[in-house]
């Protein structure tokens, strides 16, 4: 019988402070461009991110309201990204049907949506009174 995993013998959690902070940057850089290239879904919302967000920055609202909508783009992005994650942990195990597969592929997409409601949402609440007056 193998010896309980202990975090010591990870190879990968060696580092400390401002090395640990520099490879988990790498890291998260090459999370980013791997997603860009690979994901089509995230190049979608990326785009969402990318014109709506200087929109935000010039309507007439508050700040508060402006960091409201810029986040919820923000968390689209982090929400594809998680659900990418899932589906690309879940096609190493197999690509074989599984009923558990396409449960964890769907609640994945799902989360995706809802966030994407919530955005629509606060978009349309924020900006529905500007174009009313």
């Amino acid at each position: 019988m193998s010896k309980p995993y202990h975090i010591d013998q990870n190879p990968h959690k060696g580092n400390r402070g401002l090395a640990r902070a520099w490879h988990a940057a790498k890291n998260s850089w090459c999370g980013l461009v791997y997603a860009f290239k690979e994901e089509s879904a995230f190049r979608q919302e990326l785009t969402l991110f990318v014109f709506l967000s200087p929109i935000a920055i010039l309507l007439p609202i508050n700040y508060f309201e402006k960091a409201l909508l810029v986040t919820s783009l923000i968390m689209v992005l982090v929400v594809e990204l998680l659900n990418s994650s899932v589906e690309a942990a879940i096609d190493r195990i197999s690509f074989e049907h599984h009923d558990l597969s396409k449960r964890a592929k769907d609640f994945g997409s799902a989360a995706v949506m809802l966030a994407l409601v919530v955005a629509l949402l606060l978009w349309t609440a924020i900006c529905a009174p500007i174009f009313f007056r």
